[in-house]
């Protein structure tokens, strides 16, 4: 799956934005992210049953390209997961058009 035309973080509503090529737009909240994060930390902790480490206050501080992804940086201190396009494109909210 190729990169994102754009990637934008929108602080004011808590969201991150992906512009595909197509011209659609999907969205993910940052509480979504931090919950699934990719990581095998956070993963073993999902498997185990632990409650996600997140909240509706939670920020991202830096976005990473990292070439098939990106890694994201939350507020929290959280920095381990890669988030590639492909997963992202999976766990985003496409909105219904009117």
């Amino acid at each position: 799956m190729h990169a994102p035309e754009r990637v934008t973080l929108h602080a004011a509503t808590a969201r991150l934005s992906l512009t595909w090529h197509e011209g659609q737009t999907q969205w993910i909240d940052n509480a979504t992210l931090r919950e699934r994060c990719p990581c095998s930390t956070c993963r073993r902790m999902a498997q185990s049953g632990a409650a996600p480490r997140s909240g509706p206050h939670i920020a991202i501080v830096e976005i990473q390209p990292m070439g098939y992804g990106v890694r994201i940086v939350f507020s929290d201190g959280h920095a381990q997961g890669i988030y590639p396009w492909e997963y992202l494109a999976g766990i985003a909210h496409t909105p219904v058009g009117p």
